[in-house]
């Protein structure tokens, strides 16, 4: 029997991945369409390597201190990123190691040679 190849086989470093329903891969589809904004995917970028700011994202972005906020707040629905507050400000990083690991593979992928199949 021939498997997909299109199937990563599973090891320790690559566990099976879970069994999905209807529901959960309409809610996968969702989140990705919600990294498919370049400035959310730019603010998720910015909270990756600590927690920031909103007024710090807005400033590095050149973005209005609204339109972060508001892009945070569906990015923290979709338990994207968390905010934790700290006197005045709220700052925000990305909520865990899956969401990291996602944005930062696929930085690496899209920055390296292309192999020849």
């Amino acid at each position: 029997m021939r498997t997909d190849p299109c199937i990563a086989t599973h090891t320790a470093e690559h566990p099976p991945l879970p069994v999905l329903s209807s529901q959960d891969i309409a809610l996968l589809a969702d989140t990705f369409k919600l990294l498919g904004d370049p400035s959310r995917l730019r603010i998720l970028l910015q909270c990756l390597a600590q927690p920031v700011a909103v007024n710090d994202i807005a400033g590095a972005l050149q973005l209005s201190q609204s339109l972060v906020s508001h892009h945070l707040r569906l990015l923290k629905a979709a338990r994207l990123v968390i905010g934790e507050r700290s006197a005045r400000h709220v700052y925000y990083r990305v909520a865990d190691n899956h969401v990291s690991h996602v944005l930062r593979d696929m930085a690496i992928h899209l920055t390296e040679e292309p192999t020849q199949d």
